[in-house]
């Protein structure tokens, strides 16, 4: 287990836990690799019935993080990232997210992947992917506007609009918005009302609901296809150069 997820299990609830406050829990490669294992773990015995995705210090997820993306752009992108989002698509438990603060790019996408979603007031959600040069990931071009709409979708994703907590629930991306001091009590609460439910009945609804698994699957191969070949070009590497001078 790396330091910067931590994972923690209450019961039938697994807590995996962004825990890099201090980058706004920026996901590095060896995140993402924590959090699949986390992931893979609970979906291979009966114990774990529902798991939530949470963030430290008040903060969910700022995306990728802009080092990894670096290096990827020199040539040498990890499968890592790719690998959780198929494991994050493929779980068979039910996954509850707890959005404090801010969540972009893959902060937002994962939680299409989600079944319940509790935001804090004061959370937004944004996905600058194209502003970077880049292209949503996820499966998100189809998710998405299933999901949202093609309006609210394009929005979103391609003119990198925020939503606000009370937008995204709108939107249908967030089910309940909470204060900032509520947001894990809730989650974890909403949680443990899955996890109580008949587990076999959850598994065939759940799996009935999502039954375009293999389409959202191969949408996220396309994707990393185009993503992949996006952080070679000189317009992702000037991007990327040009967040960076803004942050100094």
């Amino acid at each position: 287990m790396t330091d910067a997820v931590v994972v923690t299990d209450e019961g039938s609830i697994r807590i995996v836990r962004m825990n890099r406050p201090e980058k706004k829990n920026a996901l590095t490669r060896a995140m993402y690799a924590e959090i699949s294992r986390a992931l893979r773990e609970a979906d291979a015995g009966d114990k774990i019935r529902c798991v939530m995705l949470a963030g430290a210090g008040g903060v969910f997820c700022a995306g990728n993080d802009i080092g990894d993306f670096l290096n990827a752009s020199g040539g040498g992108l990890d499968p890592s990232g790719h690998n959780f989002l198929t494991t994050l698509a493929s779980c068979r438990k039910p996954l509850v997210a707890a959005v404090g603060g801010i969540a972009i790019g893959v902060g937002v996408t994962m939680l299409l992947h989600c079944d319940h979603v509790v935001a804090a007031t004061g959370a937004t959600f944004s996905t600058p992917f194209l502003k970077l040069g880049l292209i949503p990931e996820a499966g998100s071009t189809m998710l998405a506007p299933m999901r949202m709409g093609h309006a609210r979708a394009f929005s979103m994703l391609v003119m990198g609009r925020p939503l606000s907590a009370e937008q995204a629930a709108e939107a249908g991306l967030v089910n309940t918005v909470v204060g900032p001091a509520e947001v894990d009590k809730a989650a974890l609460q909403a949680a443990h009302e899955i996890a109580a439910l008949p587990p076999g009945a959850v598994a065939v609804t759940r799996g009935l609901m999502r039954g375009h698994l293999g389409e959202v699957l191969k949408q996220i191969e396309s994707e990393s296809s185009h993503f992949k070949d996006l952080l070679q070009s000189d317009e992702a590497r000037a991007a990327f150069q040009a967040f960076l001078g803004r942050k100094k």
